[in-house]
């Protein structure tokens, strides 16, 4: 736990005001899911992602999505090579521990889809032959808001539902922002990050995740939050049961960041405003009259939450 302390302040003193977005990442890491960040040019969210990957002894890459990209620059490509005169594999940026989708909104549904495989099942297809991604691995990526640009391409349902979290960046405070300025004056607090986590601390911490009770009480909060967003009336595509899993896994991820061995209805109502908001679909009428995030701010009212004493497993 020594080492998740010193990572998360190198983060915050990287990007300031963040402290929450910064624990989001790290609960992603360790639940074994994929964020999806998002918020206007020039907020901090590629600096955020480069700095996370740094803070970790692995493999990290980037890709810099346009329209031109094709699902090869992705996954990898086998080629004909003319000097051995036999076809050559050459994996693609998706074989890393820390892949940054930089403004992946811009790449067209084709090369979008090329991720679907990785994210999900840590492995990749080239041309018939199975490339395992050893964990950890996740996906970080940023987009822009679509209603600010032009040449974006929405996230379909599928890819948007392989991503733990969206986290709305946002812009800093005043303060925030001074302190910003006096910090950045004479240097760059980016080139002072060093390696503090390892991968097999990682993937240790992601393995004794799985061991944070939940309580009976705790389970059936949380199956009534994802078939509320199912049944209200105002919703075409409610949570999956990959969502329902994915913030399950994530109040563990939660509850054992907090040095706790059980989570509570704190952990769920807490992180589900970032699990449910991006996975609705709202109906044409509901669309026009709400926001997804004003939609589960609802559903969290409309469903009761248990009374803490009863929600610890014993």
């Amino acid at each position: 736990m020594e080492n998740i302390k010193l990572a998360k302040n190198a983060l915050n003193n990287v990007i300031y005001g963040k402290e929450e977005v910064v624990d989001l990442l790290f609960t992603a890491l360790f639940a074994q899911g994929h964020v999806l960040l998002e918020s206007v040019p020039g907020t901090g969210k590629t600096k955020l992602a480069k700095s996370f990957a740094k803070i970790m002894n692995g493999d990290f890459n980037r890709v810099q999505f346009t329209p031109d990209v094709l699902p090869s620059d992705v996954t990898g490509i086998r080629f004909f090579n003319p000097k051995t005169q036999e076809f050559e594999l050459r994996v693609g940026p998706v074989v890393s521990n820390v892949l940054l989708a930089d403004e992946i909104n811009r790449a067209t549904p084709k090369t979008q889809s090329s991720l679907l495989e990785v994210m999900e099942e840590y492995q990749s297809t080239i041309d018939g032959e199975t490339i395992k991604v050893e964990a950890p691995f996740i996906v970080i990526a940023t987009q822009n808001p679509v209603e600010s640009n032009y040449g974006t391409f929405p996230l379909p349902e599928a890819q948007l539902d392989r991503f733990l979290f969206k986290v709305d960046i946002g812009y800093p405070s005043k303060e925030e922002e001074k302190q910003i300025l006096t910090t950045y004056r004479n240097h760059d607090p980016y080139e002072e990050i060093k390696a503090v986590l390892s991968l097999e601390e990682i993937r240790k911490i992601q393995q004794e995740i799985k061991q944070v009770k939940l309580s009976e009480v705790v389970y059936d909060y949380l199956l009534n939050l994802v078939h509320a967003s199912r049944e209200h009336h105002e919703v075409e595509l409610g949570i999956s049961p990959r969502g329902m899993l994915a913030l399950m896994r994530a109040a563990q991820a939660r509850a054992f960041l907090q040095a706790r061995e059980y989570v509570t209805p704190d952990d769920i109502k807490t992180l589900t405003p970032y699990v449910f908001e991006h996975r609705l679909i709202l109906t044409m009428e509901g669309s026009i009259k709400k926001t997804p995030e004003q939609l589960v701010n609802e559903i969290l009212q409309a469903v009761p939450v248990p009374v803490e004493e009863g929600a610890v497993s014993q």
